[in-house]
């Protein structure tokens, strides 16, 4: 398992777009484990529709570097 970290931008705004960038730290094995985990919990947690989530940049981190407690957690950090 690795430590991922996800750039990009949704939208909640339907008519008026307005795009809100976010920063989310995962753990997967790949790049596309990592995006998926990501649009999973937008779009369960928040009700946002995938269509309204753009994915920006995917990097590979050092768990130490996240700020995600989960993250840590995941690697004893």
């Amino acid at each position: 398992m690795k430590a991922f970290r996800v750039y990009g931008k949704y939208t909640v705004d339907k008519k008026h777009i307005v795009w809100n960038d976010f920063t989310k730290d995962v753990v997967g094995e790949r790049e596309e484990d990592a995006v998926e985990r990501v649009l999973s919990t937008l779009s369960g947690t928040y009700g946002i529709q995938r269509r309204y989530i753009k994915i920006e940049k995917v990097e590979e981190i050092k768990p130490e570097d996240s700020e995600d407690p989960v993250v840590r957690y995941h690697f004893g950090v």
